[in-house]
């Protein structure tokens, strides 16, 4: 697995948590305080989640991870927050995974 597939998903982990923060927020201060839309805010959020299941889905085929694990990967995506726990552990994990491409091309 290279670096770059890591790279990927941790960048649209952090930013589809960002995201989905100012969501929540933006869902309170419509429904709570009767202020604001989310209809834009909604939009960006779905189509910036819609990239980090397609780098999720990535990351676990290269690291061959079981069924049930890339579902709490996905599920963390929906959860305010869950994405700020969830990803250090999941890096450290594929961080092991990585082979250096100059590395390969030394041994062969």
């Amino acid at each position: 697995m290279k670096q770059t597939v890591l790279t990927r998903y941790r960048v649209m982990a952090y930013i589809t948590a960002v995201w989905l923060l100012v969501f929540t927020a933006a869902i309170v201060a419509k429904y709570g305080f009767e202020t604001g839309d989310t209809m834009v805010i909604s939009q960006i959020h779905g189509v910036l989640f819609i990239v980090y299941v397609i780098f999720a889905f990535d990351l676990g085929s290269k690291a061959k991870w079981s069924f049930g694990k890339l579902l709490w990967v996905l599920a963390a995506g929906c959860i305010p927050v869950a994405s700020f726990f969830v990803e250090p552990k999941i890096s450290r994990e594929a961080r092991a995974l990585i082979t250096d491409g100059d590395t390969v091309k030394a041994a062969a």
